[in-house]
């Protein structure tokens, strides 16, 4: 789930929603719509699924078949009280996402999805250190959540570089579930991570 065009690590935003940097230019963020579903279901499935993904780093491909998401997930995800589908947009083009839940003492990060050809060059660090920071300005939280699929040893190293920890504690994946992708193999299993943001 990283991402790219090179936003630097420390990049500070000239205002809150915009970061700026000489190689991507102006990276906005805003909050999704209804109206934004028919850009964000293909959005994540080409970060994820099908070979379209395998040109990025983040792909799931060799995990799982089928579906990452559909209308229907989506449109609950923007419609939820207490969530927030956040678009990430380059030059008026919506290059990433992610899902900010409110839960308590906790806000749940996950649905992040960069452009394949994207990933890699630094966006996906700017936009995690967004979200972050909108949680605790929308809902004073002290601790971000997500979970990974237990075997993708690369993408949770990258979280574990942004200060994630792994719990150990595990979820079954939702077998039988196509709605969530066919598994390719057996014993899939989703770990929480988590991060003190205060």
């Amino acid at each position: 789930m990283d991402t790219a065009t090179p936003v630097p690590d420390t990049a500070e935003s000239p205002e809150p929603g915009t970061a700026e940097s000489p190689e991507t230019g102006t990276v906005t963020y805003r909050q999704a719509v209804l109206d934004d579903v028919p850009v964000v279901v293909p959005l994540v499935e080409s970060a994820y699924r099908g070979d379209a993904s395998r040109a990025g780093w983040t792909t799931e491909a060799h995990l799982l078949d089928g579906q990452r998401t559909d209308p229907e997930a989506v449109a609950a995800v923007i419609a939820a009280p207490g969530s927030v589908l956040l678009l990430v947009e380059r030059d008026g083009e919506t290059v990433a996402c992610c899902q900010l839940e409110h839960r308590g003492e906790a806000a749940y990060f996950g649905m992040f999805a960069v452009r394949p050809e994207l990933q890699g060059a630094g966006l996906g660090r700017a936009i995690i250190a967004e979200a972050e920071r909108r949680v605790r300005a929308l809902w004073d939280v002290r601790e971000m959540h997500m979970t990974v699929i237990s075997v993708r040893e690369e993408l949770i190293a990258w979280y574990e570089r942004r200060g994630y920890r792994r719990t150990g504690e595990m979820s079954p994946f939702p077998y039988g579930d196509e709605r969530f992708g066919v598994p390719r193999q057996e014993g899939l299993r989703f770990e929480l991570l988590v991060k003190p943001l205060v």
